[in-house]
C-alpha cells in the first residue's frame, strides 16, 4: 500500500538563479557568470544613477527661484522610470521571468496628459524611492562583495606573476605576508582557482536576493485590493467569453435553420409562379415571393448584426473591409496585423469600428474616412478618423459610451478627439495575450 505523499516544504524556488544554487552542478553552468555579471554591472549603473540624482537635486534646487529648476526637479521626480525600464531589463540575466511595466496607458494624448497619469500613480513614487535605494546602498554593497571575490582570489592567482615582476626576490600577498620562492607562489595560486568556485556560491546568493529585492520592489502587489480587483477584471472577461459564445450559437442557429427554411420557402414560390396559375392566385404567389425574398434579406441582416461569417472564416481585417465596403461614406482601410487575434479581441474591436463608421455616416457630415491597425508594444491599436464637423463624444449619445464599456473589460482604452470643426479620431487600445492567439476557423463550422 503506497504511503501518502509527505506535505510540501514550502512553495517550490523561483525558476532561474534561485533554483540554480540549489543544484549539485551550479559552478558547472553559466549561472555564476550571469550572477557575477549582473552584481559587476551594477556598479556603473549605480555611479551614474547617482551622478544623475545629485545633479538633478543640486541644480534643480539651486535655480528653482528662476524657474528654470521646476522642469529639472521634476525630472527628478520622473527619474525612476528609466531606471526601473532598465533594472527590468538586467533582472532578466539572473530571473527568466519577465517583469511587466507597473504603469498604466495615458487617459489622453500629448505631454501634459502623460505627466498627469505619471505623477498621479504610485508606481512612479515607488520606482523613485527604487532608484534612491540604487544609487546610496545596493551598488556600493554589490561592489563591495564582487571587489572582495576579485581582490581575494586575484590576489592568489596572482601571486607567481608578482614574485617574477620582483626578480624572484619577494612579493606580498593579498597584503598580509611575504614570499620569497615560487613553492609557496604555486600553492597561492593553487588556493585561488580552488577559492575561485567557491565564490561563487556567496556571489549567487548575494544576486539572488538583489534580484529578489527588484522584483518585490518594481511589480504591483499580489494580495489585497489589487488582487480583487484583478479577480474581478477576470471574472468580467470570462462573462465576455459566454457572451460571444451565446452570440455565436444565436447566430449559428439562425443560419443554419431560419435562413435555410426562407430559402427554400423561396425556392417553392418560385417555382410554383412557374408553373403558370390562374391570375388570381399568380398575384399573392408573387407577392408571398417578394416577402419572403424581403425577409431573407432582413435574417441575414440580423446574422451579420449578431455576428459576421466573414469575422468567423477571415478575421478582423477582412471583417473592417467588408463594413467599410458597405458604408455610405467612403472608408479607406489600412490593417497591418501579425495574423488572426484572440476572438474576443476580433468581436469586440469589430463592433467598435463599425459602431464608429455608423457615426461617421449619421452625424459628421464627412466625405472620407479611415480605419487603420496596427499590433504595436503587446496592444492592438486601431484608429477610425473623418473629415467632418466633428464634435463627437462619448456622452453625446452616439453609442460611444457602450464601445468603451465593452473595451475596457478587455483592459482596453477609447480616446476620442473631435473639436468643433474636426477632423475626429476614434482610438482604441487593446491588450494582446502573448499567449493566446486565436484559432483559425474551425472548418467543421464553415456553411454556405
Amino acid at each position: 500500500m503506497p504511503s501518502p505523499a509527505a506535505p510540501s516544504a514550502g512553495p517550490p524556488p523561483a525558476p532561474g538563479l534561485g533554483r540554480a544554487l540549489r543544484q549539485p552542478r551550479y559552478v558547472r553552468t553559466a549561472w555564476p557568470w550571469r550572477a557575477t555579471l549582473y552584481l559587476v554591472t551594477s556598479v556603473p549603473l549605480g555611479l551614474v544613477t547617482l551622478t544623475a540624482l545629485l545633479l538633478l537635486a543640486v541644480a534643480g534646487s539651486a535655480l528653482t527661484v528662476i524657474l528654470i529648476g521646476i522642469p529639472l526637479l521634476l525630472t527628478l521626480v520622473l527619474a525612476g522610470i528609466p531606471v526601473a525600464a532598465l533594472e527590468r531589463s538586467r533582472l532578466r540575466l539572473v530571473d527568466p521571468r519577465p517583469l511587466a511595466p507597473a504603469h498604466r496607458e495615458p487617459e489622453g494624448t500629448g505631454l501634459p496628459a502623460w505627466l498627469r497619469t505619471r505623477l498621479q500613480e504610485r508606481a512612479t513614487w515607488r520606482e523613485l524611492g527604487y532608484a534612491l535605494l540604487f544609487a546610496l546602498v545596493l551598488w556600493p554593497l554589490e561592489a563591495l562583495a564582487v571587489g572582495t571575490a576579485l581582490v581575494v582570489c586575484g590576489g592568489l592567482i596572482a601571486a607567481p606573476v608578482m614574485l617574477a615582476a620582483s626578480g624572484g626576490e619577494e612579493a606580498r600577498v593579498l597584503k598580509i605576508w611575504l614570499i620569497h620562492t615560487y613553492p609557496p607562489a604555486f600553492a597561492a595560486l593553487l588556493a585561488g582557482l580552488v577559492l575561485l568556485p567557491l565564490f561563487a556560491y556567496p556571489l549567487g546568493i548575494v544576486a539572488a536576493g538583489r534580484a529578489a529585492l527588484t522584483r518585490q520592489l518594481l511589480s504591483a502587489p499580489d494580495d489585497g485590493p489589487d488582487s480583487r480587483i484583478r479577480e474581478l477584471g477576470l471574472s468580467r472577461t470570462r462573462l465576455v467569453d459566454a457572451f460571444e459564445a451565446e452570440r455565436r450559437r444565436i447566430e449559428r442557429d439562425l443560419h443554419d435553420g431560419a435562413q435555410q427554411r426562407l430559402v427554400a420557402l423561396s425556392m417553392t414560390l418560385g417555382l410554383a409562379r412557374l408553373e403558370g396559375p390562374a391570375e388570381p392566385l399568380a398575384g399573392l404567389l408573387a407577392k408571398a415571393h417578394e416577402e419572403a425574398g424581403a425577409a431573407l434579406v432582413e435574417i441575414r441582416e440580423l446574422i451579420r448584426g449578431i455576428h459576421p461569417q466573414v469575422l468567423t472564416d477571415r478575421g478582423l481585417q477582412a471583417a473592417v473591409e467588408d463594413v467599410a465596403d458597405r458604408s455610405p461614406v467612403p472608408v479607406d482601410v489600412d490593417f497591418d496585423l501579425p495574423g488572426r487575434l484572440p476572438e474576443t479581441v476580433e468581436t469586440a474591436v469589430y463592433f467598435a469600428v463599425c459602431e464608429a463608421l455608423a457615426n461617421v455616416a449619421k452625424h459628421s457630415g464627412a466625405d472620407r474616412a479611415r480605419v487603420s491597425g496596427r499590433a504595436e508594444r503587446g496592444r492592438l491599436v486601431v484608429e477610425v478618423s473623418d473629415d467632418g464637423a466633428g464634435g463627437a463624444g462619448t456622452g453625446s449619445g452616439t453609442g460611444l459610451q457602450g464601445v468603451a464599456d465593452r473595451i475596457s473589460v478587455l483592459d482596453g482604452h477609447l480616446l476620442v478627439s473631435s473639436p468643433p470643426g474636426g477632423p475626429t479620431v476614434f482610438r482604441l487600445q487593446v491588450p494582446l495575450p502573448p499567449a493566446a492567439p486565436a484559432d483559425p476557423a474551425d472548418p467543421a463550422d464553415t456553411r454556405t
